[in-house]
């Protein structure tokens, strides 16, 4: 009887924990992964964007007076707008980050809506790795 009463325990004990789990998994990805992970689809073009980005006279204009340390993609559903304005390009280089988006609803061309702090402008790249 007593074997039974704490194999009882334990089972509502690992029952709550994976109702906990779940419920902790779902509201991860509803509140925050689903407005900034890309799906594979979104993830092409991203890819395809950073190549238009490259490509654009903004990107060539800038590469002429800054060096590019860097170019990354990503997704933010969260600021609003609709597809394609939630896409963005950061073009990343010695003085500070600059950000492209596309310019029309087809996305024919991305232009330099902005630029943000760059975390090469205060601090060493991380390349090479010197891990000391």
């Amino acid at each position: 009887m007593k074997n039974k009463k704490i194999l009882l325990i334990i089972c509502i004990v690992i029952f709550t924990l994976s109702i906990g789990v779940n419920i902790y998994c779902f509201g991860k990805w509803f509140f925050f992964d689903q407005w900034y992970e890309p799906t594979d689809e979104e993830q092409i073009i991203l890819s395809e964007m950073v190549q238009k980005t490259v490509e654009s006279e903004a990107y060539q204009r800038l590469s002429e007076t800054e060096d590019i340390i860097a170019i990354d993609s990503g997704i933010d559903r969260a600021k609003g707008g609709v597809f394609p304005y939630y896409f963005g390009v950061s073009v990343k280089t010695n003085k500070q980050t600059y950000l492209f988006s596309c310019s029309d609803e087809k996305c024919t061309t991305l232009t330099n809506e902005g630029w943000t702090y760059s975390i090469y402008k205060d601090e060493s790249p991380r390349l090479p790795f010197n891990l000391e």
